[in-house]
């Protein structure tokens, strides 16, 4: 059953000392054996007219965009993935490689942090830490 959830996120890259934050109303529910976060991107970030999906299995979170902005993002414990982000201004090859990741997560939310080095279209890696939070109403 789906359930209205609070949804924050917040980014930080290792260069960087301010992280981005993003507090945004959408849905939460479990199917089969993950849950689901999903919300609605803004104008705010650059992505209005893109829908999120995050998906919370044991052992990874999946990030999916839809609309405006196309891209899936896995991360997965100790693991590199490829992925193609697709942006109105074209296409960016990004990698990923997580380093640490940490998901208690349940019936009315809870927590997922993920550590992971990316890198676009072949340039250096960037560390980043990505945090999200979900509280069901």
């Amino acid at each position: 059953m789906k359930k209205k959830a609070i949804i924050s996120l917040s980014s930080r890259q290792s260069d960087n000392d301010e992280p981005i934050e993003v507090v945004t109303p959408g849905n939460f529910y479990k199917k089969n054996d993950c849950y689901y976060a999903v919300y609605k991107e803004t104008q705010i970030s650059g992505m209005e007219g893109t829908t999120t999906t995050l998906k919370i299995k044991d052992d990874g979170l999946c990030l999916i965009r839809m609309g405006s902005t196309n891209a899936k993002m896995d991360f997965n414990r100790h693991q590199k993935n490829r992925s193609m982000y697709k942006t109105p201004y074209g296409v960016v090859e990004l990698e990923i490689k997580t380093n640490k990741i940490n998901i208690d997560i349940g019936e009315d939310g809870g927590n997922v942090l993920v550590d992971y080095n990316m890198s676009l279209a072949g340039q250096a890696a960037q560390n980043t830490q990505l945090k999200v939070n979900i509280k069901t109403q």
